[in-house]
C-alpha cells in the first residue's frame, strides 16, 4: 500500500481481525493515514485528513459500519467505543468545514448505508464507499451528493472527475475502469515488496498437506450446506469430542479446486485467529443460535451456520425467528431441555456475529473470565486457545491425506405449497 502511494485509507471492519496491537503496528509503518471518525480509543486512528488538490482543500473523512463488534472477535474492540455514523460525521464536520473547501467521506458502511447518509447529513460532497462489494457503475447524485463504490477484490479502479470553479463543485462524473491484471508488466517497486516477504513464507505456504477428490464448495457458505462447510465443521467437532459442531460461516473465506491442497490453501479458507471451544448448551439454546443463524439467510450473511452432528430444516417464509423445523442433534430429536456439548469458534462463543446464545451461556458461568485472551468457565467442556483453526484443518487433512466430502442433507430449505 506504502508503494501505491495511497493518500488516505478508511478503516473496514477486517482491520481489526488479528487484534489491535497488529493493527496499531501497520498504521505506524503507513505512509499514509487511517480514518475512522467513528472510533474512539485508538488515537492512531485519525477522524478526516486535508489533502490539497489543484489548489483545492479537499477534506477526507473517514466512518466504518458502527455494527464492526459484531463482526470481529469480542477481544479484537475491547476498549473501542463505535459511534452512530450519522453522530460522528454530524461531530466532526463542522470543523473540517472550516480547514476545506470540499468534503468527502470515505466509508466502510455499504452503499444503502450511504444513501441514508446523504439524506441524514448535509453537507456531504462526495462520499466513496465500500463493505458492501457493490458494483456502482453510474454513481446516483443524491441532492448534491455523488457516491460512489468501486466493487470488490480489485476487479475495477473507480474514477472521480470534478470541476470545481468559483468555490464550489460545478459537476462530477464517476465512472469504472476495468483492471486486467494480464496486461502489461508488473510494477518493479510493488514487485521488489512482493517477493522479499513471498521468499520467507514459500517455503511454508506451499507445503503439500493432501488432497482433494472433489471441489471444496466455499463460494456459497453463506446461503445453504456445503461440502467445505460440512468439512470445517466435523474437523472442529472432531477435535473437540463434543456432540455436535456449529460455526458462522462467514469464517469460510473461499474455496479449493479439486487436486492438491497445500497449506496456504488452508490460510485462505479459514484465514482468522480463532480458536475451538466446546459448551455446554440447553436444547432450546442449540434452537436458538440455529434460528439466529438463518434469521436473515436470504440474505447471504456471515452468520449463516456450518454444522456438524446436527440436521434441520428451516422456512424462510417464516418469519425470523420462527423458521427451524425439525432439528436433530447425532440422529436423535432435540430435547429442549437436555444439555448437549456444542463445538464452535472463540469468536461465535463470545456472541460474534449476533450467536447471543453461546454468549450468554458462557458469560453465565460463575467462574466465567478471559484470561490472556482465553476464556474460562464451567461451561466450557474444551478450549485450546494454543492453536488456531487453520492449524487443526493442516493437521485433520494431513493425518488423512485424501478428502472427498458431500453435502448430507444437514440443512434444509423447505418451502411451503
Amino acid at each position: 500500500m506504502n508503494a501505491m502511494k495511497f493518500d488516505v485509507v478508511a478503516m473496514g471492519n477486517h482491520e481489526l481481525d488479528f487484534g489491535q496491537d497488529v493493527l496499531k503496528k501497520r498504521i505506524s509503518e503507513a505512509t499514509f493515514p487511517v480514518l475512522a471518525a467513528n472510533v474512539l480509543g485508538m488515537e492512531e486512528l485519525k477522524p478526516y485528513a486535508i489533502k490539497e488538490v489543484g489548489g483545492v482543500r479537499v477534506g477526507i473523512l473517514g466512518v466504518v459500519a458502527e455494527d464492526t463488534p459484531l463482526l470481529t472477535h469480542p477481544g479484537n474492540v475491547a476498549g473501542l467505543t463505535f459511534l452512530p455514523v450519522q453522530e460522528a460525521v454530524e461531530k466532526v464536520l463542522p470543523e473540517m468545514k472550516k480547514r476545506s473547501d470540499m468534503v468527502v467521506v470515505l466509508s466502510h458502511i455499504g452503499h444503502p448505508a450511504d444513501r441514508l447518509l446523504v439524506e441524514q447529513v448535509k453537507g456531504i460532497d462526495v462520499i466513496i464507499g465500500g463493505h458492501s462489494h457493490t458494483k456502482v457503475a453510474n454513481p446516483p447524485v443524491i441532492g448534491e451528493t455523488i457516491i460512489l463504490q468501486a466493487w470488490e477484490h480489485g476487479k475495477a479502479l473507480g474514477v472521480l472527475d470534478i470541476i470545481y470553479e468559483n468555490g464550489r463543485m460545478k459537476s462530477a462524473k464517476g465512472y469504472l475502469e476495468d483492471i486486467k491484471p494480464t496486461e502489461g508488466g508488473a510494477d518493479k517497486s510493488v514487485e521488489a515488496v512482493v517477493l522479499k516477504h513471498k521468499i520467507i513464507v514459500d517455503s511454508v505456504l506451499n507445503q503439500t498437506i493432501g488432497e482433494t477428490d472433489v471441489d471444496l464448495d466455499g463460494e456459497n457458505v453463506r446461503r445453504r450446506e456445503t461440502n467445505l462447510g460440512d468439512l470445517v465443521a466435523d474437523m472442529i467437532r472432531d477435535v473437540s469430542n463434543a456432540d455436535a459442531a456449529l460455526i458462522n460461516s462467514g469464517a469460510i473465506r473461499t474455496s479449493i479446486r479439486r487436486g492438491e491442497i497445500r497449506a496456504k490453501d488452508i490460510y485462505s479458507v479459514v484465514p482468522f485467529d480463532n480458536y475451538i471451544v466446546a459448551v455446554k448448551l440447553k436444547g432450546r439454546q442449540i434452537q436458538a443460535a440455529l434460528e439466529h443463524g438463518v434469521s436473515a439467510a436470504e440474505k447471504g450473511v456471515g452468520a449463516f451456520p456450518q454444522v456438524s452432528g446436527i440436521q434441520f430444516k428451516y422456512d424462510l417464509s417464516a418469519p425470523p425467528g420462527a423458521r427451524t423445523r425439525e432439528i436433530r442433534i447425532k440422529g436423535r430429536p432435540l430435547d429442549p431441555e437436555e444439555e448437549y456439548a456444542v463445538a464452535t469458534l472463540d469468536f461465535i462463543a463470545s456472541g460474534g456475529d449476533g450467536y447471543k446464545a453461546f454468549g450468554d451461556a458462557i458469560t453465565s458461568s460463575k467462574d466465567y473470565s478471559v484470561i490472556g485472551g482465553a476464556m474460562k468457565g464451567e461451561k466450557l467442556v474444551y478450549s485450546d486457545p494454543g492453536k488456531w483453526l487453520r492449524d487443526i484443518a493442516i493437521e485433520y487433512i494431513r493425518s488423512r491425506k485424501k478428502v472427498s466430502p458431500q453435502t448430507e442433507g444437514r440443512i434444509v430449505e423447505v418451502k411451503r405449497q
